[in-house]
Formats: structure tokens, C-alpha cells, sequence
């Protein structure tokens, strides 16, 4: 898929670096990440063959540089959960704000339902106004709220779910 010189494409083993870059951000500098120790790029790799047994994962590119990326994974491991999956999407702290977390995951969903996965849910760790807007235009609705659930930076956070069914 490519739009305004943009483009997006399965995950390849390559990416591992530029996604590990995307991610660490958010990991040393936000609460929309729960980990609080940076990831190594070998470390990413692994996540994403993991990932990519099952789910699929999507990254955004623009002039050959990763700026984004969104992917699925199993809701829960019984075999009732089997159609349900929960996402995630990571757009590089400089490049928020163009549309491209939408076109992420936009192509996720698209995807996903050649899949005939039925429902997708999204965690969101509160405060997080831009995906809270980027779910809902998506359709997503909330559906609950674990209050205190996480700490970061010395303050417990919450986390919010939103779901869409397919």
C-alpha cells in the first residue's frame, strides 16, 4: 500500500533495528510502554518471529526509513480466544500526527479480517489523548478501565481497553 510516498509492507527481519529505535523511545521517555528497560535490536528480532508465527505485523515506510508500525497478537491462549486479537501501534515520536498511525492500522484491520478475526481490542495506558482519538475514529468503543494497574516514573497509571469487532 503506498500513499504520499509512504508505504506499507510486512515486517522483515531487517526492520528489527529501526523498530527497537521506535519502541525504546516510548520505553525511556513515556508510560505508553509498561517496560522500563530498552530493548536491544537482536531482543526485537525475536519479538517479532514470535509475533509473525501467528499474527501478522505491519510497518510504515517513507524514502527507506521505518516511521512506524502496527501489529496483532493472540488475545489469550485458550482456544475459545481463538478470533480475538489485541493490537498495537508505534509511530516514531518525531513523525506523530501525519496520518499514519490511521493508515497502520487501517491495513491491520483490513488485514485481520481476511483472517476472520472477530474482534480487536487495544490497551491503552492513560493519559494517551492520540490513541484515544486515533481508536475511536477507527470505531473502536471503550469497554472498560483497570484503574492503578501499572507504575512508571513513580506514579501508577491506568489502562483502558477498547474494543472493535470486525
Amino acid at each position: 500500500m503506498k500513499n504520499n510516498g509512504e508505504s506499507i509492507r510486512a515486517v522483515t527481519d531487517s526492520d528489527a533495528g529501526a523498530i527497537a529505535e521506535i519502541y525504546n523511545w516510548y520505553v525511556l521517555n513515556s508510560v505508553i510502554s509498561f517496560e522500563t528497560v530498552a530493548v536491544s535490536a537482536e531482543e526485537m528480532g525475536r519479538r517479532i518471529a514470535r509475533v509473525t508465527a501467528d499474527n501478522p505485523w505491519l510497518v510504515l515506510e517513507r524514502e527507506g526509513r521505518v516511521l512506524g508500525y502496527a501489529y496483532s497478537t493472540n488475545w489469550k491462549s485458550r482456544a475459545a480466544y481463538r478470533w480475538s486479537k489485541e493490537s498495537s501501534v508505534y509511530i516514531h515520536h518525531e513523525h506523530c500526527g501525519n496520518g499514519w498511525g490511521r493508515s497502520l492500522m487501517q491495513a491491520l484491520i483490513e488485514r485481520l479480517k481476511q483472517d476472520d478475526v472477530h474482534v480487536l481490542i487495544a490497551g491503552i495506558s492513560l493519559p494517551n489523548e492520540a490513541s484515544v482519538v486515533l481508536h475511536e475514529k477507527l470505531g473502536f468503543r471503550q469497554v472498560g478501565t483497570f484503574v492503578e494497574v501499572g507504575e512508571k516514573f513513580e506514579r501508577s497509571v491506568d489502562v483502558a481497553y477498547w474494543q472493535l469487532i470486525l
